[in-house]
């Protein structure tokens, strides 16, 4: 059985390592996303490893979450603005 890995934020975006420091000591907002961007990331690996029994409904919900994280992160990282969506 392939256990599935965890996708941690820096490994998702390691042009921005230094970047997501900062943010996450400066930035209240940003510091509470990337919270939650892993604790659902974890969650997701726990229920697709099998420790973590669920729905399948509520995995590609919290695969839904993961990746509207991931992209409001992004966007903080890049300066772009969609934050407002």
């Amino acid at each position: 059985m392939n256990l599935v890995d965890h996708h941690p934020l820096i490994l998702e975006f390691p042009e921005f390592r230094e970047k997501i420091h900062a943010l996450k000591m400066a930035d209240k907002h940003f510091s509470n996303l990337f919270e939650n961007y892993e604790e659902v990331d974890k969650t997701i690996v726990r229920i697709e490893n099998g420790i973590e029994p669920n729905t399948d409904e509520y995995l590609e919900e919290q695969k839904k979450t993961r990746l509207h994280l991931k992209d409001q992160l992004y966007a903080m990282l890049s300066g772009t603005s969609a934050r407002h969506h």
